[in-house]
């Protein structure tokens, strides 16, 4: 029996590829940033993560953290507080763009 787990995974990246090229060469790509950089800022996100940064920097110490190490820590963290409505909201966008495209 055969495994396609990695053809499915190579499609998929280049499925992924193919629409980042596409956001990046119209713009779109910058301006869903943006709109997730308000979003964020709105929901209070921004808040949360720089007071979890200092509560790491506050308990191990400024001469025992890097930068790395902040971002190794607060990125599973911060994935998870993205509220769902910006999720959607993002997801919506990208869904209606790619619509767009494939109408032209």
């Amino acid at each position: 029996m055969a495994d396609y787990s990695g053809d499915k995974k190579s499609r998929d990246g280049q499925l992924r590829a193919a629409i980042n090229q596409q956001l990046v060469e119209t713009g779109e790509r910058e301006k869903l940033k943006e709109l997730l950089r308000v979003r964020l800022s709105e929901c209070g996100w921004r808040d949360q993560l720089k007071l979890q940064c200092k509560e790491i920097v506050r308990e191990r110490g400024l001469d025992h953290v890097t930068v790395d190490d902040l971002v190794q820590e607060i990125t599973p963290k911060a994935r998870q507080l993205v509220p769902d409505g910006v999720k959607k909201e993002l997801l919506h966008r990208i869904r209606t763009f790619l619509a767009q495209q494939s109408n032209l």
